[in-house]
C-alpha cells in the first residue's frame, strides 16, 4: 500500500510513474488536491452502478484516495491482466459485462494513448479507471473464487456454513501486492471443476446453451466455486439426487452404498404454503419432506433406538391409523404420552375427541423389530432434527427414485456404517451382539449366548433399550446435491429431485 505522506509530496508517485512511462512531462503536473477533487467527485457519485459503493468509499478513505491500482499496476501491465482474465469469463460460464469489461477496456485505451492536452484532463480519466479496475477486481474475485450466488440466501434447507466474501476479505484484494499472482491464485482448480467446464464450452460452441445438460453442468460448476468447510482427509458424504452415501478418504472411496432420502415437497408448494397459512387447516398444508443440505460431524450411533415421532407425523399419519385401527398402536410397538407421562392404555382413547390441529399427545415407537429406524440410528448435531438410519422396509433400495422418506436419511448398510465409525473390534462386536448378531471376536461366544438366553426368558420379560455407542472420533458428514460430476472420464448426470437446479439457473442467469 502506499504511504500517505508520498502521496502529499508535490509530484507524487503515479505522476512520476507516467511521465517516466510515458516519456512526458506532462504527468509532472499531477496535483494530488486537485485530484482529490475530482476522485471523490466520481467516488460520490457511484451510488447503485457499483456492487460495494461502502467498502469502496471506506478503503480510498483510509489511503487518503490514492490511485493504488493505477500506480502500482497501470504501467507493469497487471491492469491489462485483469482486463484480459474478466474478456476470458465467459470460459466460467460467464458475460465479462458481469465484471464491467467494456468500461474497464475504454479506460485502460484512453490512458494508454497518451493523448492528454492539459493535466486537468488526466484526473477524471486516472479516477475513473481506478475506481472500475476496483469494482472489476472485486467482482471478479468474488464470483470467481467464491461463487456468483450465496447458497445460505437462497436455499431454503440450505445449512452449510460456505465461506463467502467480506469487508475485510475484499479489502486484501484491493490491496493486494501481487496483482497477476492473485489472478491465478483464484481460478478454480480442480479436476471435477475443469472437466465440467471443458464440457460446459463444448456445449456452447456447439449451440447448446439451451439444453438442460448445459444448464445443469453450469450450476454443478458454481456449486464448486463455493468454499466448503474442510471435511478432512476422511468424510462421509450423501449425495442426495444421486441417492448413495459415500465413505472418502481423500479422492479413495472406503465405502459406497446406497440411501433413501426425504420426498420431493409437493408441487405448487408455495402457492398452496400460502393457502394453509391462511386456512389454518392441515388438510390444506402441502408435504414437504425434503432432506436439508447441511454439514456437521457423525458422533454417536444408538443402537436399537427408540422413535420420537415428529409433531407433522402424527397428525398427518399416525392419528388416522389409530381411528382406523384402536390396536394400531399397540400391534406397532408405539407409546403414548399426555403431558409426558404414559398413557397406559392408548387403545381406549377416543381419537375424534382430539382435533389434529391441538393433538395434545406424543409418540414414541419403542426399541426393536419394526421401528421405523431399524436397528441403528446415526446421530450428528443439526437444527432440524435430522439423522442417517437403518430401516425395516429394506425394499425400497431396489427403486430407482428413493426421495421416499420423511426427511432423514435411510442406510443400505448400516451395520458396515457402524463398524466404520467405532472402529473398535471390541465396541464393534458389543454393538453386534446388542442386535443378536454372534461377536467376531469367538472368545466372547459365551457372553452372547449369554445375552440371547436374557432376551429369551419368559420369566423374566426382557425390555429392550437403546444402547449408545460413541464414534472413534467425530467425522465430517456432509449431505450434499449433486447433479453432474466427472467418473471415470465421463460426466454422470442426475435429475433435479428437488428443483434445485432450476432455483439456481435462474439466479444465475443475471451473470450469463
Amino acid at each position: 500500500m502506499l504511504h500517505a505522506c508520498s502521496w502529499f509530496k508535490d509530484t507524487p508517485e503515479i505522476g512520476l510513474k507516467l511521465a517516466e512511462h510515458f516519456d512526458n512531462k506532462l504527468y509532472k503536473q499531477f496535483d494530488t488536491v486537485e485530484y482529490n477533487v475530482i476522485f471523490n467527485r466520481h467516488l460520490d457519485s457511484l451510488g447503485s452502478n457499483f456492487s460495494n459503493p461502502k467498502l469502496i468509499r471506506a478503503y480510498y478513505k483510509s489511503i487518503h484516495s490514492e490511485p493504488g491500482l493505477v500506480t502500482k499496476y497501470f504501467v507493469n501491465g497487471a491492469l491489462d491482466t485483469l482486463k484480459n482474465y474478466i474478456s476470458r469469463s465467459e470460459q466460467h460460464g460467464f458475460n465479462p459485462e458481469a465484471f464491467g469489461y467494456k468500461k474497464l477496456k475504454a479506460l485502460l485505451e484512453q490512458l494508454s494513448a497518451n493523448k492528454f492536452k492539459s493535466i486537468s484532463e488526466v484526473y477524471p480519466v486516472v479516477a475513473d479507471l481506478e475506481l472500475n479496475a476496483a469494482e472489476s477486481l472485486i467482482r471478479y474475485n468474488n464470483i470467481i473464487y467464491y461463487g456468483a450466488l450465496n447458497p445460505r440466501k437462497l436455499l431454503s434447507r440450505y445449512y452449510v456454513p460456505v465461506k463467502r466474501p467480506d469487508s475485510a476479505s475484499m479489502t486484501a484484494v484491493l490491496a493486494t501486492g501481487n496483482l497477476e499472482k492473485l489472478l491465478r491464485d483464484i481460478q478454480p482448480a480442480s479436476e471435477q471443476y475443469k472437466v465440467l467446464q471443458h464440457a460446459m464450452l463444448s456445449y456452447a460452441q456447439k449451440g447448446e446453451k439451451d439444453t438442460q445438460a448445459f444448464k445443469t453442468v453450469m450450476v454443478n460448476m458454481e456449486r464448486l466455486r463455493w468454499k466448503l468447510p474442510d471435511l478432512g482427509e476422511e468424510h462421509v458424504e450423501v449425495n442426495i439426487p444421486d441417492f448413495t452415501l459415500t465413505w472418502f478418504s481423500g479422492q479413495d472411496t472406503l465405502s459406497h452404498m446406497k440411501v433413501c432420502v426425504g420426498g420431493a415437497r409437493e408441487k405448487d408448494y408455495a402457492e398452496k404454503i400460502k393457502l394453509y397459512l391462511k386456512s389454518g387447516n392441515l388438510d390444506d398444508k402441502p408435504k414437504n419432506h425434503e432432506t436439508p443440505i447441511l454439514y456437521s460431524k457423525l458422533n454417536s450411533i444408538q443402537v436399537n433406538p427408540i422413535w420420537n415421532i415428529p409433531v407433522s407425523i402424527a397428525r398427518s399419519e399416525i392419528y388416522w391409523q389409530a381411528i382406523r385401527d384402536p390396536y394400531y398402536l399397540s400391534n406397532n410397538n408405539i407409546k403414548v404420552y399426555y403431558k409426558g407421562q404414559l398413557v397406559t392404555d392408548p387403545d381406549t382413547i377416543q381419537w375424534n375427541k382430539y382435533p389434529r390441529e391441538k393433538l395434545p399427545f406424543q409418540f414414541k415407537q419403542g426399541s426393536g423389530e419394526g421401528n421405523a429406524l431399524g436397528k441403528f440410528k446415526f446421530i450428528f448435531d443439526n437444527g432440524s432434527s435430522i439423522y442417517l438410519h437403518d430401516t425395516n422396509n429394506k425394499s425400497a433400495f431396489a427403486r430407482n427414485n428413493r426421495a421416499i422418506s420423511h426427511g432423514c436419511v435411510r442406510v443400505e448398510k448400516p451395520l458396515e456404517f457402524a463398524e466404520m465409525l467405532v472402529k473398535d473390534k471390541y465396541q464393534y462386536d458389543q454393538l453386534r451382539m446388542e442386535v443378536n448378531l454372534p461377536p467376531v471376536d469367538t472368545t466372547k461366544m459365551e457372553l452372547y449366548r449369554k445375552k440371547l438366553a436374557k432376551k429369551a426368558d419368559t420369566l423374566n420379560i426382557f425390555q429392550l433399550k437403546p444402547k449408545w455407542f460413541g464414534t472413534k472420533k467425530p467425522v465430517p458428514l456432509i449431505i450434499n446435491y449433486i447433479t453432474a460430476w466427472s467418473q471415470n472420464g465421463t460426466i454422470q448426470f442426475r435429475p433435479d429431485v428437488y428443483g434445485l437446479d432450476e432455483t439456481l439457473y435462474a439466479a444465475m442467469k443475471k451473470f450469463m
